[in-house]
């Protein structure tokens, strides 16, 4: 029998606990039923209207496992992963925060893995993060504190210690599972797995790769994996996304670092009459390669100014094979909370003249 994914009392509520999982979230479950799991990067607004965050988590809706609430990524400000993670356990969706030790020290960072595990974040992706030069604002202060592999070395023990850094003891630590990234595309290219042995020792559980365009490099880069062991003790997720067009390609080759993008993939875009269409095909292609590769347990999707393409990129691959994540389905009341909150609005503004004229006449 199929376990919920969702708690039968309320979305807002947290699963409930099951043997051997460090956390209550339903990628952990995916992965651990061996489930091929996909998620998506959703894109911070600039802004501080939460409907911006749930327009662009709506188009996952119903198509990916979790969605990562990006931490100021290329070092550019944008609304915190932590708010957005706020906005997105309370509709019910599982976020995977990221945290980049960038911006902040060891104190800041374990406050917020405190509060974002009490709003019911159940993944935190650990990351060093792009230098402040890489961004707008370069006249920024770098922190730096911690690193990629200290920073899971420290979650690891608040989350399995009961304890912070200093040794003092946590009340209630943090239910998390535990994410970091991966660069198979970037040289020392012998390195890499090792690098992954790494970040698995200070307590990675997942890893989401950067973009792949180049699957057999790809697939080099599993096989080394594999002969040290390492898909036994951690669920690798490979990152892909569309590319709108051979010059977009010539840009981010130039201009991106760690990201490798082939001659040939070039060649194909260029000589597609529909490039951005050819983009999102090149996606749905390399999907059907790596999702055949032993080890790997799902899919990244970074389709970044392209989110609408995410759904059509998930179901034409055929990676779920007929399931279907969790979605936000309209509650029997939300229509009677809305129609109350109106009444009450439209209440306030016809009391508020009777209000001022009292107020004069005293």
């Amino acid at each position: 029998m199929r376990q919920r994914d969702e708690h039968p009392d309320g979305v807002h509520l947290p699963l409930d606990p099951l043997p051997g999982h460090s956390s209550r979230g339903r990628l952990e479950r995916i992965l651990r039923r061996s489930e091929f799991a996909v998620t998506a990067e959703l894109n911070p607004p600039d802004s501080a209207d939460p409907e911006d965050v749930y327009d662009r988590a709506r188009v996952f809706d119903g198509w990916v496992d979790g969605i990562n609430a990006v931490d100021a990524s290329g070092a550019n400000c944008h609304m915190s992963s932590v708010g957005i993670c706020a906005l997105l356990t309370r509709m019910g969706y599982a976020p995977i925060m990221q945290i980049a030790c960038r911006d902040k020290n060891r104190i800041a960072i374990q406050g917020d893995v405190l509060g974002a595990a009490a709003m019911g974040v159940a993944n935190i992706l650990c990351l060093t993060g792009d230098g402040v030069q890489a961004g707008d604002q370069p006249g920024a202060k770098p922190v730096f504190d911690l690193d990629s592999m200290s920073l899971l070395e420290t979650i690891r023990v608040m989350r399995d210690n009961g304890k912070f850094l200093s040794g003092r003891k946590l009340t209630t630590p943090p239910s998390v599972f535990l994410g970091a990234a991966i660069n198979p595309f970037a040289p020392p290219y012998d390195f890499r797995p090792h690098r992954l042995a790494k970040k698995i020792a200070a307590g990675a559980q997942f890893v989401q790769s950067q973009y792949c365009f180049d699957v057999p490099m790809f697939r080099t880069y599993m096989e080394r994996v594999r002969d040290l062991g390492l898909t036994d003790k951690c669920y690798i997720l490979c990152g892909v996304g569309p590319l709108a067009s051979a010059k977009t390609a010539r840009w981010i080759r130039s201009n991106v670092p760690g990201i490798h993008i082939p001659d040939a993939v070039i060649k194909r875009l260029e000589g597609a009459a529909d490039q951005k269409k050819e983009g999102k095909q090149l996606c749905i292609d390399i999907i059907n390669e790596v999702k055949e590769i032993p080890g790997v347990s799902g899919i990244h999707v970074m389709a970044y100014r392209q989110e609408e393409y995410v759904a059509e990129i998930v179901h034409e691959s055929g990676v779920l094979k007929g399931r279907r994540p969790w979605q936000r389905e309209a509650r029997a009341d939300d229509q009677m909370v809305a129609d109350r909150l109106e009444h009450i609005l439209h209440q306030g503004e016809s009391e508020q003249p009777v209000q001022m004229v009292e107020k004069a006449a005293q």
